[in-house]
C-alpha cells in the first residue's frame, strides 16, 4: 500500500534573501574591524572564492573555491583558458554573481596575472588574479 498525501500537508514556501552585512576583513592584518555590505562585502567574497583552493579544507563545500592549484607545469596554451574557466566557474557559485567578463592576461616569468569584471546584483566591480604555473 502506498500512502498518499494530502493538498492539505503541501505548503508555499518562500524564501527569504538574506542581507550581505558581514564582518569587515582586514586581510594584511588577520583581523575584523567592522562590517560592510553590499559591494564592499562582495569584494572580500570575491578575494575569498579565488583565495581558497576548491577540495582543500573540509570546512568549506565542494562549490567553494577555485582550482588553481594543478595549473602548475603545464603549458601557457593550456593555462590562459584553464583559468579563465576555472576563476568564472568559481564565482558564479555566488548567486550574488552575475557574470565575469573582460579577462586579460599578463604572463611574466612563470606567473599569469589576469584582470576582469565580476558583474554583480551591486554593481561591477574590476578585480585580478596571480597564478604561478
Amino acid at each position: 500500500m502506498i500512502p498518499e498525501v494530502s493538498d492539505d500537508l503541501q505548503q508555499d514556501f518562500e524564501f527569504a534573501e538574506f542581507p550581505t552585512n558581514t564582518f569587515k576583513l582586514n586581510i594584511s592584518q588577520s583581523t575584523v574591524a567592522g562590517h560592510v555590505d553590499n559591494i564592499e562585502a562582495m569584494k572580500q567574497v570575491i578575494y575569498l572564492i579565488l583565495n581558497v583552493e576548491r577540495y582543500e579544507y573540509l570546512i568549506h563545500t565542494w562549490n567553494y573555491g577555485v582550482e588553481l592549484k594543478d595549473l602548475f607545469g603545464q603549458p601557457i596554451s593550456f593555462v590562459l583558458p584553464e583559468v579563465k574557466r576555472r576563476i568564472t566557474e568559481a564565482l558564479l557559485q555566488d548567486e550574488r554573481i552575475t557574470a565575469v567578463d573582460d579577462f586579460e592576461f599578463e604572463v611574466n616569468r612563470g606567473k599569469v596575472h589576469a584582470t576582469f569584471t565580476v558583474t554583480t546584483i551591486f554593481g561591477d566591480i574590476q578585480t585580478e588574479k596571480a597564478v604561478e604555473i
